[in-house]
């Protein structure tokens, strides 16, 4: 019972497929690969139903972000949009890193489609996730090696 990234890719492309209210170009092998990636904490390259449950839920918790959002209904969210999103999905973003997630993860004009929008999200909550981890004194700093950072930055 593991999701690998291509039976996640055909998931979760199923499920938008079915949604006039999202736009999207698809979820990419590449996009659910590093969702595996992130998420996968027994690092079986696949989801177990632990890890693939806890995806699912925050997809959901997502989409209704993405949705109640996109304040023109257009079915993506402009960089007007998306601050308030990270803001209700619970990443208060300063404006260096936002307008490095804009650059990353939106087309030309700024805005961002729906598989862009959960892939974005879930390398940020696995990256907060791995920073928490690793903050042994919870005072907001972490000291990692050369490895440990590799590990981090390469498998997400």
């Amino acid at each position: 019972m593991e999701v690998s990234p291509t039976e996640l890719m055909n998931i979760l492309n199923r499920i938008i497929g079915k949604r006039s209210d999202l736009k999207a170009d698809g979820f990419s092998i590449e996009s659910c690969r590093g969702m595996v990636a992130v998420m996968d904490s027994d690092s079986t390259g696949k989801l177990g139903f632990h890890e693939f449950k806890f995806l699912w839920n925050n997809i959901k918790k997502w989409q209704g972000i993405y949705i109640s959002n996109d304040a023109d209904c257009s079915g993506v969210i402009s960089s007007r949009e998306l601050s308030a999103a990270f803001k209700s999905a619970c990443f208060p973003l300063n404006d260096q890193l936002f307008q490095l997630i804009v650059r990353r993860y939106s087309d030309e004009q700024g805005n961002m489609d729906f598989d862009n929008f959960i892939g974005c999200l879930v390398r940020l909550d696995a990256m907060c996730r791995a920073f928490k981890t690793l903050d042994k004194d919870n005072n907001g700093k972490i000291k990692v090696n050369i490895q440990e950072w590799l590990q981090l930055t390469m498998h997400s």
